[in-house]
């Protein structure tokens, strides 16, 4: 159907009305599914374009720890954490993808500096803005996380609109769970459980680092970091260098 001016001006008024509610409605179906539309086989936005974010996906296959080491801007946090956080939450992974897949719901972390940067990146990242379903507070499902597949939402006392875990519907049946936190909560917050997956936005005290290990050594889950380097050579920084702190199993992208 060719909408011009002129064929809208051919049409009733109440036709017109129903048709800018069914287009309404189709734009709101799709900006709920954002994560369809990432790293396509062709065009302006087709995922040759991005080689190191390809490198850092597939390395996941082969290495627990790994590090997007990346200039601001660039597309680490939405394009690199954020996009491989959803696909695991989700299940929902394309088919060139190259990095690990779980083929059940899995528990996972998303954690950043304080629990302001959490809630205005990460979490809109993945879910989109704070919106109202009469009184009850949800999401838009705007993110990363597609709308339909966000279940039940607790809040976390004490700060204002951030997430405390969220149910995200898996495609194997059942649901993943994700906690948010931040490093200002300190290490004692990451203390307690198992996790399948941990994405830390912006660079992680080293204790906390080595609490997120211990979270992930018996199931042998992920962990991956996406940051500037700030700080300059941390300990963190340099345990993914290659001459840095001594690990062989740790993978590094630079961007």
């Amino acid at each position: 159907m060719n909408l011009t001016p002129e064929f809208l001006a051919t049409l009733p008024r109440d036709k017109r009305l129903e048709l800018l509610e069914l287009l309404e409605e189709k734009r709101r179906r799709t900006s709920r599914r954002k994560l369809f539309t990432y790293y396509p086989d062709a065009g302006p936005l087709r995922r040759e374009l991005y080689p190191k974010h390809m490198e850092f996906f597939a390395a996941g296959a082969e290495y627990r720890e790994r590090c997007f080491l990346a200039a601001n801007r660039i597309g680490k946090t939405e394009g690199a954490g954020g996009y491989e956080t959803a696909l695991h939450l989700t299940g929902r992974y394309p088919d060139w993808w190259q990095g690990r897949r779980f083929d059940k719901p899995v528990k996972w972390w998303a954690a950043g500096k304080t629990n302001e940067t959490t809630r205005d990146i990460i979490q809109a990242k993945l879910f989109g803005d704070i919106t109202f379903a009469g009184t009850r507070k949800t999401v838009a499902g705007t993110g990363l996380i597609p709308g339909e597949d966000i279940g039940t939402i607790a809040w976390k006392q004490g700060v204002q609109d951030l997430i405390d875990t969220v149910r995200i519907k898996h495609a194997s049946g059942g649901w993943s769970k994700l906690g948010l936190k931040s490093y200002q909560q300190g290490r004692g917050s990451f203390e307690g459980t198992e996790q399948d997956g941990i994405w830390l936005d912006e660079e992680p005290p080293i204790d906390i680092y080595g609490e997120c290990l211990i979270r992930t050594a018996t199931t042998g889950g992920l962990i991956y970091l996406t940051f500037t380097p700030l700080e300059g050579m941390s300990q963190t920084v340099l345990s993914f260098l290659p001459e840095g702190l001594p690990d062989a199993a740790k993978a590094k992208t630079d961007a």
